[in-house]
């Protein structure tokens, strides 16, 4: 298989993305940021939120870690309670199994609570083919049903159609005299049509959030209620779930109540919070017999069949890197908080069932890697879902896994002219060759730097542009950076050494790749700024921090920069030198991913002893060193004096928000007496290389126009923009008339005149 994407291919999937921005795309948006924006409110009121998300993860490790033994408590438990367990192994003994209850109870019609796992086993369409009715009852489901189209959204299924297409759709589709239009009447309507089903169903079939093992107890999660009627009127009910659905008792639940119905939908808690323990005590509902009475004896009557699903499961809890997915519960949180997701929805980002940034764990262990490589390169990696996920999943990591499986199955026969052999990588032969380009960046910013200016002036060459979109993929429309004759590292060399006699701290200003070979003044920016503040700092050559190569997939890559980074530092954190970071996404591999790529008391120097520049800057000034005046600033109080402009508006970087630091450069900013806005987005829509590439380009300035509109404000719009991460910079100079700088600039206490 190679992974190597052709211009062909890549126009066809931006033109994709570019009919689903012109058509379900603001629906999407509409519908799920209020989601996430809930999400925030209710997690911030929950003074628990933290202890529910710490337990909840414990719950489901200590559950997948048992599992085995878990699936045999709930089939003795299961069966005692006078119920029937099923394991089936895949989808195809799943929809079989089923059929047959279906069709032994001479059941003529079914009715559905909504269950992505019954998606994942494609069951309507095998008990349809079987010539059995069956109608979804969740109102989504069955506005999908009707459209005979796809779930967008793993909770909220119809999130990409709006109350207008609704209403089209019920009217032509019933043939309405009297046309639908508000969101009661359709509603109305619907709950209408699917009574009559429920009422005339043999069959009930229905998912669960979760099965517990020591009393055989679903737990079922739903705002409708509709699931309920589902397995209450029939006298059979059917529950399809899949096997990590298991917790270990009731107990237990109790952590999930608080966090689903927050992370799913921003809702305090959700309206239907439903224990049964199958078969119901309650009595069968005859209404064609109304004269009967309602309690006697007809609970006998009742059947039970729990079919748990392993469909690849009992494989991926054997996995190490896909493991973590059995513990998602379904909430959808990790869209509602995806800058992409919330543009283009889950027909691009997701694959056969799954939708979102979980999407690629499920479809990669239940459906197979060609089911994710579609839509994989969607997740940018921004980490804004690990801070939503109500149970701590690192869900990028799981996508950069899948991406790195990928291009291990890349095409060892493919022909990758341009860079095989030359590139200082141990990828694949046949690896796409953006994703190689962008991955070795460090390569190509150095060699940019050594023949600056020329290569600036033949990167950005009209025949050049063209060719590199046509091979690579790099949009021309996206403005190259340009590379610096004179890279940080150089100057700091040449300088003349500034003499602190006794220092509050060393430390290593570390050079990535953007600040040594492209914003070099904002890394002279820092360094001033450290050193006014009594640092003694040092700016050594150092490897690149391997993010690059990450974000394309490349593990093996980025686990040989970590190395080296490693090595490069070893000896200033011997010396107790502290390491001060600009890019946020470089401290954010070196707390995070340089866990997996390093041995453990590697990791713990380099992760205890680094630190993101302003964080570092807030903790000198709580320290005894020189103070608030050593920087710039509009204050007069301060030494040097004032930018431009005291305003500012300020977009912090995901990942920086993610660790929960952007605190420091706003206070740090305000310490100084700047005035601070600042953004509210999830993300830029840069996302490092993603801007560049020419199938995501339209996406990522769609992704970039919240933040466009924020910093265009009338509040705004004459404000100096400042951004901390790099890739931001790039997109808000593509989007503002007016130009920004990384805030250490606007503090810089030698080079004020830049901003004038």
């Amino acid at each position: 298989m190679s992974t190597d994407q052709s211009a062909a291919g890549r126009d066809e999937k931006a033109a994709r993305i570019r009919r689903l921005l012109e058509t379900s795309g603001s629906t999407v948006g509409e519908t799920v940021r209020p989601f996430n924006e809930g999400r925030y409110r209710r997690y911030e009121e929950m003074e628990e939120t933290e202890a529910y998300r710490e337990a909840a993860r414990e719950i489901k490790a200590d559950a997948i870690e048992r599992l085995p033994d878990l699936l045999e408590q709930v089939e003795d438990v299961v069966t005692e309670n006078g119920g029937t367990v099923y394991v089936a192994d895949d989808a195809a003994d799943a929809r079989r199994y089923v059929r047959e209850v279906v069709e032994a109870a001479d059941a003529e019609s079914v009715v559905k609570g909504k269950s992505m796992t019954t998606e994942e086993i494609d069951l309507n369409d095998d008990l349809e083919t079987a010539g059995i009715d069956v109608w979804e009852t969740d109102l989504a489901e069955f506005v999908l049903q009707i459209a005979d189209d796809e779930p967008s959204h793993i909770a909220s299924p119809a999130v990409h159609k709006s109350r207008e297409e609704i209403a089209a759709l019920f009217n032509e589709h019933f043939d309405l005299e009297e046309p639908l239009t508000t969101a009661e009447e359709l509603t109305a309507f619907a709950r209408e049509q699917l009574t009559d089903h429920v009422l005339e169903a043999d069959v009930g079939i229905t998912g669960a959030n979760f099965v517990t093992a020591d009393t055989g107890t679903l737990a079922l999660v739903t705002n409708e209620g509709n699931a309920r009627k589902s397995l209450t009127v029939p006298d059979t009910h059917v529950a399809v779930a899949g096997v990590e659905k298991i917790v270990p008792s009731i107990a237990d639940l109790s952590p999930f109540f608080s966090l689903i119905g927050p992370a799913g939908a921003g809702q305090d808690i959700t309206a239907y919070l439903s224990l049964l323990t199958p078969p119901l005590d309650e009595p069968v509902v005859r209404f064609d017999e109304p004269d009967d009475e309602a309690f006697d004896d007809s609970s006998d009557d009742r059947s039970f069949h729990l079919v748990l699903v392993d469909n690849g499961r009992f494989a991926m809890r054997d996995d190490d890197e896909l493991r973590e997915t059995l513990y998602c519960i379904r909430c959808g949180a990790c869209a509602n908080s995806c800058a992409n997701f919330q543009q283009v929805g889950g027909h691009a980002f997701g694959g056969e069932t799954y939708s979102g940034g979980i999407a690629t764990g499920w479809e990669a262990g239940v459906h197979g890697a060609d089911s994710v490589a579609e839509f994989n390169d969607l997740c940018t990696g921004c980490s804004r879902c690990v801070e939503a996920c109500p149970v701590n999943i690192d869900i990028p990591w799981i996508n950069t896994v899948v991406r790195d499986r990928l291009n291990q199955g890349a095409d060892p026969d493919a022909f990758d002219h341009l860079v095989s052999g030359l590139t200082p990588d141990d990828e694949p032969t046949g690896l796409d060759r953006g994703k190689r380009l962008f991955g070795n960046f460090e390569t190509l910013a150095t060699f940019g730097s050594l023949t600056a200016p020329v290569s600036n002036h033949v990167a950005n060459f009209g025949p050049a542009r063209a060719a590199l979109e046509r091979v690579a993929g790099v949009d021309r429309r996206r403005e190259l950076p340009r590379f610096r004759r004179e890279t940080l590292v150089d100057w700091f060399q040449s300088r003349e050494p500034t003499r602190i006699d006794e220092p509050v701290r060393e430390a290593v200003l570390y050079p990535d790749v953007y600040t040594n070979h492209v914003q070099v003044e904002r890394g002279k920016a820092a360094v001033r700024a450290l050193e006014a503040l009594g640092v003694r700092v040092r700016v050594p050559d150092v490897s690149s921090s391997g993010r690059a190569p990450l974000s394309q997939g490349m593990i093996d890559t980025a686990t040989a920069h970590a190395s080296a980074v490693s090595a490069d530092l070893e000896g200033h954190l011997e010396q107790g030198r502290d390491v001060v970071v600009i890019e946020p996404s470089d401290l954010a591999m070196f707390r995070g991913e340089y866990e997996r790529f390093l041995d453990a008391d590697a990791y713990e120097r380099i992760a205890e002893h680094s630190y993101e520049l302003f964080e570092y800057v807030f903790g000198l000034l709580e320290g005894d060193g020189p103070g608030i005046e050593a920087l710039a600033g509009p204050s007069e109080a301060c030494a040097i004096g004032a930018p431009a402009s005291p305003d500012l508006a300020y977009h912090s970087h995901c990942q920086q928000r993610t660790l929960g630091l952007e605190a420091y450069t706003t206070a740090v900013l305000e310490r100084l007496g700047y005035d601070v806005v600042t953004s509210d987005v999830e993300c830029c829509g840069m996302a490092g290389s993603f801007g560049y590439k020419s199938e995501y380009y339209e996406l990522s300035m769609a992704v970039g126009e919240t933040l466009k509109d924020q910093f265009t404000a009338d509040e705004t719009a004459t404000r100096t923009v400042v951004a901390s991460g790099t890739s931001c910079l790039e997109q808000l100079d593509s989007l503002l008339e007016r130009s920004s700088v990384h805030p250490i600039q606007v503090i810089d206490p030698g080079l004020r005149s830049e901003l004038d």
